[in-house]
């Protein structure tokens, strides 16, 4: 009979995010979840598998939370100017709300890990397309009622969105300064006029 898990297993990937998202891949031995994540290395073997399945794993969890936040927002009833607006203000809150100014864990994978792991650059490449496909629908919903000026396309302008969204996820580990997100917000915006 398999023994039942006397932990949760979302509260420990949670802190598994946690952990690779301040070390980064490389930097995170396998004494470093052990100790963070408060079980047994069995039991992180036994659930997790290694070190890379974690990570993997880790991820998909961040991915999947903050995929869940966007379709809350796009779901609102604000106009196509306004959810995009929103989208990237979601974004500079979550960046600068984290003290330890660690970017995007996304992104973080993508500049260590992507280009020397399959994994997870398909995973950051749906992942990407994913976001460029989200602003790209509003866009056009709001190239549909007039909201947006339909002289651009509605492509060109999504993958732009998506570039300034990959450049403060980069920036925030510079500066905190608000006022210079909020600029660039403000500009990102004035693009669709």
């Amino acid at each position: 009979m398999a023994r039942t898990k006397d932990f949760d297993e979302q509260e420990v990937l949670n802190k598994a995010v946690n952990i690779f998202w301040l070390k980064g891949y490389s930097g995170t031995s396998m004494q470093d979840l052990v100790d963070g994540l408060g079980i047994s290395r069995s039991s992180l073997y036994d659930t997790y598998g290694d070190k890379h399945t974690l990570f993997l794993k880790a991820l998909e969890s961040y991915q999947c939370s903050n995929s869940g936040r966007f379709t809350q927002i796009v779901g609102g009833n604000l106009s196509a100017k306004d959810t995009i607006k929103k989208l990237l203000e979601f974004i500079v809150c979550e960046l600068l709300n984290d003290k330890s100014q660690k970017g995007c864990f996304m992104v973080n994978a993508e500049v260590e890990v992507a280009l020397h792991d399959k994994e997870v650059s398909e995973m950051i490449q749906k992942n990407d397309q994913q976001v460029e496909e989200t602003f790209f629908q509003v866009i056009k919903q709001g190239q549909d009622s007039g909201e947006i000026a339909t002289s651009r396309d509605a492509r060109a302008l999504a993958r732009f969105l998506f570039n300034t969204v990959k450049g403060m996820q980069v920036m925030v580990k510079s500066t905190t300064e608000r006022t210079i997100f909020e600029d660039i917000i403000s500009l990102a915006v004035s693009v669709l006029d």
